[in-house]
């Protein structure tokens, strides 16, 4: 058999595990609240790994590894911001919404948002469930993007194909399974996902002529854009050739873990509170090797193309495909397919639950509040899996022609909702005195800041999460403390959330 031929098997083998984990939790999905939050069950591993790799896109195996073999590890930046972020997130916000959003009965996070706050107005709900819905459509628009670049890479294909297909059987576990089927197929794909960063490095240090060479080439050598005859001297700089202001950018990342919906839903399906201590050991563990397999690709991959000239990245412009590239030559082709399935389970891990949230949001957070009366279950889950297609519809449009890289396009849609949600949520869980005109306030400053910036040339020195999150975290202090304070009710409801969460 041919190369291609043996890349299909591969993929037809994995995408049929992914729908028949679907239908597994298409019979296990009687509810609604089953459809939105798989009844709040998700023990710690599972919880732990599905944050992981819903948040770990296409940009861990192709954004990142490309920024990486460019810049040097200068971009590492971005991975110790992330890494600290999700420690903190885990740390901060996981036992504590877990507990109030049980209490507030808030199955998703502007239900939360609405249900803390007493939010008669509605308008805290329709506001951030119009925020998801926006920020995600270029969130879930990337996913498409790494999927048709992926097609390319692997089967030298045409990427709009690759992009239909990729997109096809992801919204078609979604739709038919939920959160249940969301949540164990991004178990399976983190662990691919482990294994392949861990692998593909190794092998391809083993086939190089001389494996020291790793410690110098880059500095000395041409490789990948850097052919003046000089190399990277700063590529193993964590600061050369790089300002403190891209330091900082890369840093704030790690802000962003606050407001991610499609992460913090994880928390609120933990079983108990007191699990996200575990889960949040799980997730580290599983984060920081998957990083040290990024920066292992990088750098293995200067001296491996260098060195094989008849070998060329088949991403010029971005260099995102290194990881795809070595994987496909250095293995068995049924191997390499099965290997590369890796960012295949980044792209749609990620996807799958950004199409979920989105979903959520359209009709727990919208159509439900507008409804003259309570539809009943079996009209909510088809809505859900109605919109799970429409959503996807509309950010394939966006992807057919992409005008950013993989990396910029998550970066944007992670500023969004860092900016947005990130200080609410840390004032929601810790300040009794937040009010809902403190909350909206924030969200609109931080989603506005957020976009301007992003969309101007001012994100080329600053990243416009920084902006975006110490706006609307000064937005939230001021205009709370200038409008009334919260009703007693409100009150004696934070301190019962609290104190659950701390007995856990």
């Amino acid at each position: 058999m041919t190369e291609t031929t043996w890349f299909v098997l591969a993929i037809i083998i994995y995408m049929f595990a992914m729908l028949a984990i679907g239908y597994w939790s298409y019979r296990r999905t009687d509810k609604y609240d089953d459809y939105v939050l798989a009844d709040r069950s998700l023990n710690p591993f599972v919880a732990a790994l599905s944050a992981g790799a819903s948040d770990m896109s296409g940009w861990l195996l192709m954004g990142l590894p490309g920024a990486l073999f460019v810049s040097g590890l200068s971009e590492l930046w971005i991975a110790i911001g992330l890494l600290i972020g999700c420690y903190a997130s885990w740390s901060l916000v996981a036992p504590r919404l877990r507990s109030y959003s049980e209490v507030s009965a808030s199955i998703t996070l502007p239900s939360f948002f609405e249900n803390r706050l007493h939010d008669r107005s509605r308008a805290l709900r329709v506001v951030s469930a119009a925020i998801i819905i926006v920020f995600f459509t270029f969130y879930v628009s990337s996913g498409m993007v790494s999927g048709g670049r992926y097609f390319e890479a692997t089967f030298g294909g045409d990427y709009l194909t690759g992009m239909i297909i990729i997109a096809a059987v992801t919204v078609g576990y979604t739709f038919i399974g939920g959160f249940l089927a969301v949540s164990l197929t991004d178990v399976v794909q983190g662990l691919i996902m482990f294994t392949a960063l861990l692998i593909v490095p190794a092998m391809a240090l083993i086939a190089l002529d001389d494996p020291w060479d790793i410690c110098t080439w880059a500095t000395h050598h041409d490789y990948g854009p850097h052919t003046g005859g000089t190399g990277n001297p700063a590529f193993f700089s964590l600061v050369g050739g790089t300002s403190l202001a891209a330091i900082v950018s890369n840093l704030a990342w790690g802000l962003g873990y606050f407001g991610q919906p499609h992460i913090v839903v994880r928390y609120m399906a933990l079983r108990t509170p007191a699990e996200a201590k575990s889960s949040r050991r799980i997730g580290i563990a599983w984060m920081t090797l998957c990083i040290v397999g990024v920066v292992a690709s990088a750098v293995v991959a200067t001296v491996f193309f260098a060195q094989n000239p008849e070998i060329s990245v088949t991403d010029q412009a971005n260099f995102e495909t290194i990881f795809l590239d070595m994987g496909r030559i250095l293995f068995h082709p049924l191997i390499a397919g099965l290997v590369l399935t890796a960012v295949l389970a980044a792209i749609m891990s990620t996807m799958s639950s950004q199409l979920l949230v989105v979903s959520s949001s359209l009709i727990e957070d919208l159509y439900r509040i507008f409804a003259k009366k309570k539809p009943a279950e079996h009209v909510l889950i088809n809505l859900s899996r109605t919109s799970v297609v429409a959503v996807s519809l509309f950010a394939a449009l966006w992807a057919i022609h992409p005008s950013d890289s993989i990396l910029g396009l998550v970066g944007f849609a992670w500023s969004g909702f860092g900016s947005a949600f990130g200080p609410l949520m840390l004032f929601a869980l810790y300040w009794p005195r937040l009010n809902s005109q403190g909350a909206l306030a924030g969200m609109l400053t931080g989603a506005v800041v957020s976009f301007a910036w992003g969309m101007s040339p001012l994100s080329d020195d600053l990243y416009e999460l920084i902006p975006g999150f110490t706006l609307s975290a000064l937005a939230i202090w001021l205009v709370s403390l200038a409008t009334a304070a919260p009703e007693q009710s409100t009150r004696e409801e934070f301190r019962a959330a609290t104190a659950r969460s701390a007995l856990a």
